[in-house]
């Protein structure tokens, strides 16, 4: 989600990649500076500019037109180191589309994307959306540095929407979520076709990643378009199942605490984990009503056709304000038409290639339990569990922003995404297979910030499970996770 005045919305999360990756394929065109500019043409554009830089990371480009700092904040700790001085080729543009709640460059267009192209290239593509409901260039320090200096080409899109207010958009029901993932589709179609362009072949590797709504958009594309991609890493993906659980299943609660008819402990038996009691207080005031009113609204607008009605506020009051109505919201009780909206975008399990995913035991908007440890489950019941990795990471949060506030308490997650980026790429490129699902130690010393490896674990951590039990909301009862 967009930062308003400093409070870092929904799903502001996201980091880089520290541990460098595989080096330029033997044979791979190294093309001089910003080569071949003039031949690129991104396949089905409305509009496009493209720029020959001498930096395309955030530190060449920051007070530019060409990223955004303040659509960052809030995504990454103080001191998270990141690489500079990657020269390159830089497309800016949009395609079709008839919202607006995009203002970036004065376009007020949606759909706009980026496309990064560095002069000395690996021969890999790396794709990703936008987390929360924030803007391309949301995950430029987190994502686009790491990887331009590994040599891989990097592409983002808004997903066809911005904004508080980004259920407005779509005709129906579900519409404006389900343009987020034909979105990225058309992204990464259109990249390969830019880097055949610019480098005379097609990328040899295309990996599909992102946090939030971004680990939810991995998840979908190697779901549904596996034959794009050759892995992908998920980062706290947004979990979306027609039967629960799904955002609408796990915030009601939380609501309803903040309206004072739900306890502490109707939230644990929620799945919240005991230890994160401490970040109850943020989120009750930053992400729970608003991210349960923005969904429902995007489902179930005939919930409470009021609240928000045609916006989500126009102040930051108003914007963060919960509506009372969604104290008492039951998902499981609602029309057949809720859930049919919901199946557009559903998650199956059915992964065609290769994914990692991480998620922080502490995480306080989308709980470990009702979240990626069910979508474990899912990937194991579709008969898929060798494709997939699944790491949970100690004293890890929502927010790596938050590690500031309390880094006695936390860990930042994005070392870590890091570690497991590589690991992907050697898995897929060598076929190097990656440790066993586990949980990934907490450092006893040295620098969290900027350090960890997914081979470090809890001592006798054989999976990545939840203790406890995972609410079942369609049984009404509560379901152990198997153990992987």
């Amino acid at each position: 989600m967009r930062p308003i005045r400093g409070v870092p919305l929904l799903a502001a999360l996201l980091a880089g990649v520290t541990v460098l990756g595989p080096a330029a394929p033997a044979g791979a065109e190294v093309p001089g500076h910003c080569a071949r500019q003039d031949r690129l043409d991104v396949p089905g554009a409305e509009r496009q500019e493209s720029e020959c830089l001498a930096d395309l990371t955030t530190a060449g480009l920051a007070g530019t037109p060409y990223t955004d700092l303040a659509d960052q904040a809030g995504l990454s700790a103080k001191g998270t180191r990141n690489p500079s001085g990657v020269p390159g080729v830089q497309i800016d543009g949009y395609f079709p589309d008839d919202s607006r709640s995009n203002a970036t460059h004065g376009w007020a267009h949606d759909a706009q994307f980026v496309i990064r192209l560095p002069d000395r290239w690996n021969g890999g593509l790396v794709v990703t959306g936008a987390p929360g409901t924030r803007r391309q260039y949301s995950t430029d320090t987190l994502v686009s540095d790491q990887v331009l200096a590994q040599g891989f080409a990097y592409a983002s899109t808004d997903k066809g929407n911005t904004g508080a207010d980004f259920f407005t958009d779509g005709r129906e029901p579900g519409d404006a979520v389900a343009e987020w993932n034909r979105r990225v589709t058309e992204l990464t179609r259109a990249a390969k076709r830019a880097v055949r362009q610019r480098y005379g072949q097609v990328p040899r590797r295309t990996y599909m990643t992102g946090i939030s709504n971004g680990g939810y958009l991995t998840r979908w594309q190697l779901e549904n378009r596996p034959e794009l991609y050759d892995g992908g890493v998920d980062w706290e993906g947004v979990l979306w199942t027609t039967r629960g659980p799904n955002l609408l299943t796990s915030l009601p609660v939380t609501v309803a605490r903040t309206f004072g008819t739900a306890t502490d402990d109707d939230l644990l038996r929620a799945g919240f984990a005991p230890g994160s009691r401490f970040l109850w207080p943020y989120h009750e005031k930053a992400y729970w009503g608003l991210t349960q009113k923005m969904f429902r609204a995007e489902f179930d607008p005939s919930y409470d056709p009021k609240c928000p009605g045609a916006t989500a506020g126009t102040t930051v009051p108003e914007i963060l304000a919960p509506c009372a109505s969604d104290a008492s919201y039951d998902y499981l009780s609602r029309p057949a038409s809720v859930r049919r909206a919901v199946a557009k975008v559903a998650l199956t399990g059915r992964i065609g290639k290769p994914l990692i995913t991480l998620h922080g035991d502490l995480d306080t908007l989308l709980p470990l339990a009702t979240d990626s440890a069910v979508y474990a489950r899912m990937i194991d019941d579709r008969g898929r569990g060798a494709l997939h990795r699944f790491y949970t990471v100690r004293d890890g949060t929502h927010t790596d922003g938050l590690y500031d506030s309390y880094p006695d308490r936390l860990r930042p997650i994005l070392p870590c995404y890091r570690s497991a980026f590589t690991a992907l790429t050697r898995w897929v490129e060598r076929g190097a297979t990656p440790p066993a699902d586990h949980v990934i130690a907490r450092p006893a010393g040295g620098d969290p910030v900027n350090s960890c490896s997914v081979t470090d674990r809890v001592a006798g951590s054989a999976t990545a499970t939840v203790t406890g039990a995972v609410p079942d909301p369609a049984a009404g009862a509560p379901a152990r996770v198997a153990a992987r």
